[in-house]
C-alpha cells in the first residue's frame, strides 16, 4: 500500500509539473499582451496630442512653455493610478482594474506627448527600437535563467531609490556630470529590473496552478503588465537622454 501510495504521489507530481508549464506560459503571454496593448495606446495618444495643437495647447502654454492645470493633473495622475491599482488589488474587480490600466495608458500618452515636441521623430523611433531590443533580450534572459535574481532585484531597487534622490538634488544643482551619471545608472537599473520582474512573474505564474480563470489571476496579469510597462517606459526615457536629438 505504501509503495502504491508513493506511486500515486509521483504520478500526481508529474501531472502537476506538466500542467504548470503551459499555465505559466499562458499567464506570461497575458501579461505581455496587456503590456503591448498599453504601449500601443500610449503611443497613439502621444502622437495624437503632439500633432494636434488644440490638444497639446490644453496641457501646455505653447508660448511660455508652462503647464496648464490640466497639464499638471496629467503629469501627476499616473502615479495615483499606480498606487490605486497596487493598493486596491483586493477590493477592485478585474473589470475596474482593466479600465484603470487603460486610463493610465492614455494619461501616460498625454504626458509623453511633450517628448515629440522636444525630440525629432526619427530619434524617438530609433530609441524605441533600441529599447524594444534591450527589453526583449532581458525579458528572455529573465524567463530562461536558472539563477535566482531576488537579491539582484533588491539591490536594483535600492539603487533606484538612490537615483530618484539624485534626480531631485540635481534639479537644484543643474550638474551635467551628475545628469550623465544618473542617465547611465537609470539604463542599467531598468535593464536589470526587466529580467528580475520577468522572473518574478514567471514564479507567480508557476504558483497559480490550473485555476487560470480566477479573478485574482486576471488582476495579477494587469499588475504584471503594469510593472513591465513601467520598466519599458523608464528604460526608454533614460535611453532617450543619450540617443534623442532635440529639434
Amino acid at each position: 500500500m505504501d509503495q502504491q501510495h508513493r506511486g500515486f504521489n509521483i504520478i500526481e507530481q508529474e501531472y502537476k509539473s506538466t500542467q504548470t508549464l503551459p499555465v505559466t506560459r499562458t499567464f506570461i503571454a497575458n501579461v505581455f499582451l496587456w503590456m503591448t496593448l498599453a504601449l500601443a495606446v500610449t503611443a497613439v495618444t502621444a502622437y495624437w496630442f503632439a500633432s494636434t495643437p488644440e490638444l497639446i495647447g490644453s496641457l501646455r502654454n505653447l508660448q511660455t512653455g508652462g503647464l496648464s492645470v490640466l497639464g499638471w493633473i496629467v503629469m501627476l495622475a499616473p502615479l495615483g493610478f499606480v498606487l490605486l491599482m497596487s493598493m486596491g488589488f483586493q477590493r477592485l474587480s478585474p473589470a475596474i482594474m482593466t479600465l484603470l490600466f487603460i486610463a493610465f495608458s492614455v494619461l501616460m500618452g498625454m504626458s509623453l506627448s511633450f517628448i515629440l515636441l522636444v525630440y525629432t521623430g526619427s530619434s524617438v523611433f530609433k530609441t524605441f527600437a533600441v529599447t524594444s531590443a534591450m527589453f526583449g533580450v532581458m525579458a528572455v534572459l529573465g524567463y530562461t535563467t536558472k539563477t535566482d535574481l531576488t537579491k539582484f532585484g533588491s539591490i536594483l531597487m535600492m539603487a533606484l531609490f538612490g537615483v530618484i534622490i539624485a534626480m531631485v538634488v540635481n534639479m537644484f544643482m543643474h550638474s551635467s556630470t551628475m545628469d550623465y551619471i544618473i542617465s547611465v545608472l537609470g539604463v542599467l537599473i531598468f535593464t536589470g529590473l526587466t529580467a528580475y520582474d520577468v522572473q518574478k512573474l514567471k514564479r507567480i505564474g508557476a504558483g497559480i496552478g490550473v485555476d487560470v480563470q480566477n479573478p485574482d489571476v486576471k488582476k495579477m496579469s494587469i499588475l504584471g503588465a503594469l510593472t513591465l510597462y513601467l520598466d519599458f517606459i523608464n528604460l526608454f526615457l533614460f535611453l532617450l537622454r543619450f540617443l534623442g536629438n532635440r529639434k
